[in-house]
């Protein structure tokens, strides 16, 4: 069974978004760019630094729980180092927090979108993939998206332009960026941070963890132009 959803549209006023797990507001400034207020939570203090929008330090499930129901629609990115394929080097512990995000999520009965990386397939709910390629960005970054509305994924270009190897810059030759961690140039930060389209982002860590902008305006877009509905 489905439900309409009822967006508030208040004269003068934009609907709210609650970013959750927000990082440094990759996604938060595409979806300010769609047309929400963005209100970001994280457990990393660090991150009100950049975050380019309201900033909540706190637990993003807690936080979820207790004001999810003021806002029109709530994102997701849980943690995803447990899905990285880094951790089978690693063999670190790290929390599981997709399902018991996506459960508090409909417990507030808000619609939702939940990003995580590939890996995390299993753990999804019929989730799309968006990639660089799609929004005409000179990078490869596969990320999944699972909604409590319907989405149609933007057709996907094969990957057919060269890249260069992670911590080099792009060359007319191989002229997509590799943008993972590591030990890069402050030229090599800055460029990701360019070629992401998060030029407001500064550290290293920041950029490789970020998702597009151009991802998350594409999904608001939708949301709110869109004949869209959420699951019971």
């Amino acid at each position: 069974m489905t439900y309409p959803i009822s967006i508030r549209r208040e004269p003068g006023k934009r609907p709210r978004l609650l970013d959750l797990f927000c990082h440094r507001g990759g996604m938060a400034m595409g979806y300010h760019q769609a047309g929400f207020d963005v209100v970001g939570v994280d457990l990393d203090a660090d991150c009100a630094t950049e975050y380019p929008f309201p900033f909540i330090h706190g637990d993003a499930i807690e936080y979820l729980l207790a004001h999810g129901h003021e806002y029109d629609i709530v994102h997701g990115s849980p943690p995803c180092q447990k899905y990285s394929p880094l951790n089978a080097y690693n063999h670190k512990t790290y929390p599981d927090l997709i399902a018991p995000t996506r459960n508090a999520m409909r417990t507030v009965g808000r619609p939702y979108v939940i990003e995580n990386v590939e890996a995390a397939h299993p753990e999804m709910r019929n989730p799309i993939t968006l990639c660089g390629p799609m929004f005409g960005l000179r990078m490869y970054r596969h990320r999944l998206f699972e909604t409590s509305f319907p989405l149609t994924p933007p057709d996907h270009p094969a990957h057919t332009a060269l890249c260069t190897r992670n911590g080099y810059l792009p060359t007319p030759e191989k002229p997509f960026m590799t943008i993972t961690g590591g030990r890069h140039s402050r030229a090599w930060q800055r460029a990701a941070a360019e070629t992401m389209g998060t030029p407001w982002i500064t550290t290293i860590r920041g950029v490789c963890e970020a998702i597009p902008p151009a991802y998350a305006q594409w999904i608001g877009t939708r949301f709110l132009t869109g004949e869209v509905a959420v699951a019971a």
